[in-house]
C-alpha cells in the first residue's frame, strides 16, 4: 500500500512538472524545485525520467529543460472532430473577419479561465491571445459569462473563493451577472488590462448546458462599448452555432 501511495505521489509530482510550463518555456532545475517546494534531488530524478521518455529536452549549455516533442505527438489526437477547440475554429475564423478583432474560447477551471483556442485579429494593433494562459473569473467578459451561466452551486464557490478580491462588491457583482444573463452576452474595459475592452457570449451544449464563453477583444479605444452593443448579436448567434455543432 505504501508502494501504491509513492508510486502515485511520483506520477502526481512528475505532472506538476510538466504544468510548470504552462508560463514558461524553458526552467532549470533551481527554478522547478522552488516552484514546487521540493528537493533538487527528488525533481532531478522525475526530471531524468522525463527527458528519457521525450516529454522533456535538457539544453546541453544552459542546463534548462523545455517541453520535448512527445508532448506534440499527443497534442496530434486532441485534432479530431469531437475536439470543439478544432471543431468551432473555422466559425471563430468566419467572426473574426466579421468583426475584425481577436476571438478567444474560454473554459472555467476550477477558479479560473483558460484560454483553449485563439484566432488572431489582422489588425496592426491588436490583442494578442496566447493559448493556455489562465486569467481569474472575477474580472472579464468572458469570466462574467462563466460565472452568470454557472450552476447555482458552481457559482457560490466561486463567489465563496477566499482569495476573491475585496474590492469586488458581491452584491453589485450578482447584479451584474443576472443583468448579463438578461440580454445574453457580457462587456468588460479596462477590467484586467490597461487599454483593452472585451465582449463575451455563453456557447451551450444541445442539453442547455453551458460549454464555453466565446469572445472578442481589442483595443479599448477601437473596441468601444458603443462597438461591443453592435457586434454583440453577430458573437451570440456565433455562439449559438458553435453549441448545435456539438454531438
Amino acid at each position: 500500500m505504501e508502494e501504491q501511495k509513492a508510486n502515485v505521489r511520483a506520477v502526481e509530482r512528475a505532472l506538476d512538472i510538466l504544468l510548470c510550463f504552462t508560463d514558461s518555456t524553458d526552467l532549470g532545475l533551481s527554478e522547478i524545485a522552488g516552484r514546487l517546494s521540493l528537493h533538487k534531488s527528488t525533481v532531478h530524478r522525475l526530471l531524468a525520467t522525463l527527458e528519457n521518455k521525450g516529454f522533456l529536452i535538457r539544453d546541453a549549455q544552459t542546463e534548462k529543460y523545455r517541453l520535448g516533442f512527445r508532448l506534440w505527438e499527443l497534442s496530434v489526437n486532441l485534432a479530431h472532430s469531437d475536439d470543439p477547440a478544432t471543431l468551432w475554429l473555422p466559425e471563430m475564423e468566419r467572426l473574426r473577419d466579421v468583426v475584425g478583432e481577436t476571438i478567444s474560447l474560454y473554459v472555467r477551471d476550477g477558479n479560473e479561465r483558460i484560454r483553449i483556442q485563439a484566432v488572431q485579429s489582422n489588425q496592426a494593433i491588436r490583442r494578442v491571445a496566447p493559448i493556455g494562459a489562465r486569467m481569474p473569473l472575477s474580472v472579464g467578459a468572458s469570466s462574467k459569462v462563466l460565472v452568470a451561466y454557472a450552476e447555482p452551486a458552481v457559482r457560490e464557490e466561486v463567489l465563496s473563493d477566499p482569495l476573491w478580491p475585496e474590492s469586488i462588491d458581491r452584491d453589485a457583482y450578482l447584479e451584474q451577472l443576472e443583468q448579463i444573463r438578461r440580454q445574453g452576452f457580457a462587456t468588460s474595459v479596462e477590467e484586467r488590462e490597461l487599454g483593452a475592452a472585451a465582449v463575451a457570449a455563453p456557447i451551450f451544449n444541445r442539453n442547455e448546458k453551458l460549454v464555453a464563453a466565446l469572445a472578442v477583444s481589442g483595443p479599448s479605444n477601437r473596441l468601444t462599448l458603443e462597438r461591443m452593443m453592435e457586434i454583440a448579436e453577430p458573437i451570440m448567434e456565433s455562439a449559438y452555432r458553435m453549441g448545435k455543432m456539438l454531438k
